[in-house]
C-alpha cells in the first residue's frame, strides 16, 4: 500500500490544528461532535491537545456500505448528541469528499440551536466536491484517491493503521 501521509506528519499537523482551534475559540467552551466511525482517531488525538473546556459527543453519518467505493443514501443517527442549544460546536470528520454529509450534519446542528458550528476535517479530497462547503480547519488536502488508515476504512478494515494510505483495487 502506498503511504500518502505518514504517521509523524499526521501527528505534527494535529498539533498545529489544535493550536489553531484554541486561538479561534479563545477560551470559550466547545462541544466537539465527531462523525463516527471515521473520525475516531482524529478526534481522540485532537481533543487531547485542545486546552479548552470541552464536551465530546458523537453522531453517525454514513453513505458507504460494505465493499464499495461509491456512496449510497446518507443515514444520520444522532441519539448520542447532547443538548447543543446555545453551545459552540466543533464538528469533526475524517474527510471532506462530496460535501453532502458535512452540509447535512451542519444543518442538523444549526437546527438544534447551536450558537456556532465550525468544521474540522483531517482530509480534504480535491475533485470530488459536489456541493459548496468550506471547512474551518483542514489537516491535509489530498488527490482524488481512495484512502484508508487513521480512522478511514474500506469494508470496516484498515482503520487501525497509523498512516493514511492509498488503497489499490484487490488489496
Amino acid at each position: 500500500m502506498e503511504v500518502l501521509i505518514p504517521a509523524d506528519r499526521i501527528y505534527a499537523r494535529v498539533d498545529e490544528l489544535a493550536a489553531e482551534i484554541v486561538r479561534v475559540y479563545d477560551g470559550r467552551p466547545v462541544t466537539v461532535v465527531g462523525i463516527l466511525t471515521g473520525c475516531l482517531m482524529f478526534t481522540a488525538d485532537l481533543i487531547r491537545r485542545i486546552d479548552l473546556p470541552l464536551r465530546v459527543a458523537f453522531i453517525t453519518a454514513s453513505s458507504y456500505r460494505g465493499e464499495t467505493f461509491i456512496a449510497g443514501k446518507l443515514e444520520i443517527r444522532d441519539e448520542l448528541l447532547p443538548d447543543i442549544a446555545g453551545k459552540h460546536v466543533l464538528l469533526l470528520d475524517d474527510i471532506l469528499d462530496t460535501g453532502k454529509t458535512l452540509t447535512r450534519v451542519v444543518a442538523l446542528l444549526i437546527d438544534r440551536g447551536a450558537a456556532s458550528v465550525k468544521v474540522g476535517v483531517l482530509l480534504r479530497k480535491i475533485g470530488r466536491q459536489e456541493v459548496p462547503f468550506e471547512p474551518d480547519f483542514v489537516g491535509f488536502t489530498i488527490p482524488d484517491k481512495f484512502v484508508v488508515g487513521y480512522g478511514l476504512d474500506f469494508n470496516d478494515e484498515y482503520r487501525h493503521l497509523p498512516f493514511v494510505g492509498v488503497l489499490q483495487p484487490g488489496e
